[in-house]
């Protein structure tokens, strides 16, 4: 008898597991959007991921898009914990990017977009101690410029990922170099950055579709609906690092409008492709394929949108309900103890999702996402 009671009971453990693991709409924060229900979110998932151990260099650039989010946080919870914890992260990087044994790593945006939040610490605490490694490394990357072509193979031993060869290299490093140049007022790195950027651009932008292929081994790939291979985070990358750069840049830089641009006209793309739920998929094109939602793509689109629309770049009333859908949505995927969920593991391409799975750039999209809603709040724009 006290067997069968045992197994009945670990039978229902298990539906229940499984059940919560299906059920995206399961919530156990508020949605509502007011200030008070978004922090209390945003502290969970934020006490979640520094009381779980890092399982990634603490350069790599899986923390470099967690600790951009984690400052996004830190400026509005209140007190300066975040912050030194930030700092205590990036003190064991010795500021310094990741290192790589291959000589030609140093080109390797990945390994740099960790610095992003070496410049944020810097403009906070002033100590060129934090910004002076990554600004004799950029140096010597402008001393000795790659120009390889941005055929993306033999990434072991890094030639094709010396220069962005890959979309996702439009988030780690240009949002690198437009920081050092506004800390330091000095125009070379906007140049290099301009340079590099539009080079990929005109690589890897589809202007039929306004969406970045991954790499150039997705130019002729199709999805089994037949559509163009559009991976969600790929493309999240490139939308979230957009307003980086932008706000980054002096008002009257000549190029600024090509940023702005582009990133219109992704806007306008990405609206189009959010599901009814809120959320986007792991495929842009084809998401039926990929059912479940992906929160890192999600959390990117709505950061992207939200900064849109309180900068003034993007139309309030056709943005504000995908941004409050997609937030709402996003509040789904967190579970009881701070742990975001349905983030699609390392990868380049689309892959199916579940909510059992997590990563901390995942985290930190959500931390940006969720920021900048509170300042439309702020702004009295919601």
């Amino acid at each position: 008898m006290r067997i069968l009671i045992t197994s009945l009971i670990v039978v229902v453990l298990i539906s229940y597991a499984t059940a919560f693991s299906q059920n995206a709409t399961t919530t156990y924060f508020k949605s509502d959007l007011n200030k008070a229900d978004i922090k209390a979110v945003l502290k969970a998932v934020a006490d979640w991921q520094i009381k779980t151990p890092l399982t990634h260099d603490p350069a790599d650039w899986t923390n470099g898009a967690l600790y951009a989010g984690m400052n996004e946080w830190a400026s509005i919870a209140g007190n300066n914990s975040y912050f030194e914890w930030l700092k205590d992260m990036c003190s064991k990087n010795q500021w310094l990017p990741a290192k790589r044994e291959d000589p030609l790593g140093k080109y390797y945006a990945d390994d740099y977009c960790v610095a992003q939040t070496y410049i944020e610490l810097y403009r906070k605490y002033k100590d060129k101690n934090m910004i002076n490694p990554m600004m004799d490394y950029l140096d010597l990357i402008l001393k000795y410029p790659a120009t390889g072509d941005l055929k993306f193979e033999n990434t072991s031993t890094y030639w094709s990922t010396q220069r962005w060869s890959w979309c996702d290299g439009l988030f780690m490093g240009p949002t690198v170099w437009a920081k050092m140049a506004n800390v330091t007022g000095n125009k070379k790195y906007l140049d290099f950055m301009y340079s590099e950027y539009k080079t990929t651009t005109d690589y890897l932008y589809d202007n039929d579709e306004d969406l970045y292929y991954r790499d150039s081994n997705y130019f002729t790939k199709k999805e089994a609906n037949g559509a163009k291979v559009f991976w969600g985070r790929g493309n999240g990358w490139v939308f979230a690092g957009l307003p980086i750069i932008i706000r980054e840049l002096p008002p009257k830089y000549e190029h600024k409008e090509y940023f702005v641009k582009i990133y219109k006209q992704m806007a306008v793309k990405l609206l189009s492709l959010q599901s009814a739920d809120g959320f986007w998929h792991a495929s842009l094109l084809d998401p039926s394929s990929y059912p479940n939602p992906e929160m890192s793509a999600t959390a990117f689109f709505v950061y992207g949108m939200a900064w849109g629309v309180n900068n003034g770049y993007l139309d309030r009333k056709t943005y504000l309900p995908a941004i409050v859908k997609g937030w709402k949505s996003m509040v789904t995927s967190v579970w009881p103890d701070g742990k975001v969920g349905f983030i699609q593991p390392i990868g380049a391409d689309p892959k199916s999702v579940t909510r059992e799975m997590t990563e901390v750039y995942g985290v930190g999209g959500f931390l940006m996402a969720g920021t900048e809603i509170t300042r439309l709040i702020d702004n009295e724009i919601l």
